[in-house]
């Protein structure tokens, strides 16, 4: 057994490899950065519509395929929320999938490792090591899928919209140093919706900050995972939702990821509610404005959504 890592002994009886709608593991054989601990995963709807999966060590996809004469080459991998102790991986994960299918857009929805010590060495670039690795599969298997290999973006909710952030200002930093593939995992685009960007104390959202960093982080790891401070010249294209009334993520988190943005010349687009709070996924009921149409339009004028 390598060391650092944790051999898969079992496939669980769902997991499906490479089946539409059926997830499959992320990684072949060995997980990088894990003990060897008993998988507790556990899914149970908190709300109807309102999916929710925990403990999560073995990480999957879960392919959403648009109709074959929608399909348009664009690729999203999406990341659920969920504080960094679980993805609501329903309104911020299939669902979303699926109406992003309506648009021609394949999707792969991530239910990436909680961090945490029972199951890794270092659980702070545990979620990290999964999103690369959800990237650099979708971008190897491209062709095998009818993908775009120069269009592939990472969404993300929540603590999920903090995986993505990372993801978007990461992808130099391999996450994984046994990695030997090349393909590159820096995202074409990015899509954060209230997301928690900062790990800095009086904006972040405390609970997220804990479980991924730990209680007593030090300031250099704060700063590392702090992602508006981690934004240059070549950070992809980014699209940002949040509302102002956001009580679990103070919406200071994109208004401070946007300004770097423009500072550093990235391409950027925002959209602010005064209302709406946390959590609200594709539809924020407070108001008629729907920001996935705006992220529909903002997609077509970076080309995203022609065929």
């Amino acid at each position: 057994m390598r060391k650092n890592t944790l051999f898969v002994l079992f496939i669980l009886p769902f997991l499906m490899v490479n089946a539409q709608n059926q997830p499959f593991n992320l990684y072949e054989g060995a997980i990088p950065n894990a003990k060897q601990a008993e998988n507790l995963q556990v899914s149970n709807p908190r709300a109807p519509g309102r999916g929710w999966t925990e403990k999560i060590s073995i990480p999957t996809l879960m392919r959403f395929d648009p109709v074959d004469n929608l399909k348009n080459g664009t690729t999203v991998v999406i990341c659920p929320g969920g504080g960094y102790a679980g993805v609501a991986d329903e309104h911020e994960g299939t669902l979303v999938a699926k109406e992003l299918n309506k648009w021609g857009i394949t999707a792969f929805v991530l239910r990436y490792r909680m961090p945490t010590e029972r199951t890794m060495i270092d659980p702070s670039v545990g979620p990290l090591q999964d999103a690369q690795q959800a990237l650099r599969y979708v971008r190897t298997n491209a062709h095998k899928f009818g993908l775009n290999p120069n269009r592939i973006g990472i969404m993300g909710f929540s603590a999920g919209g903090h995986l993505a952030a990372t993801a978007t200002t990461h992808f130099k930093m391999k996450a994984d140093s046994s990695v030997m593939d090349t393909t590159s995992v820096r995202p074409d685009f990015s899509v954060l919706v209230y997301p928690v960007i900062s790990m800095k104390e009086d904006i972040t959202h405390s609970g997220s900050r804990n479980n991924l960093l730990g209680t007593n982080p030090s300031f250099k790891k704060v700063i590392s995972f702090s992602n508006e401070e981690q934004i240059t010249t070549h950070t992809p294209p980014v699209f940002l939702v949040h509302a102002a009334d956001d009580k679990a993520v103070p919406v200071e988190n994109s208004i401070q990821f946007y300004q770097n943005c423009v500072k550093k010349g990235v391409p950027a687009e925002m959209h602010l509610y005064p209302k709406g709070g946390h959590g609200f996924g594709m539809v924020n009921p407070t108001t008629k404005a729907t920001w996935m149409d705006s992220l529909s339009l903002w997609l077509d004028s970076l080309g995203f959504m022609k065929k």
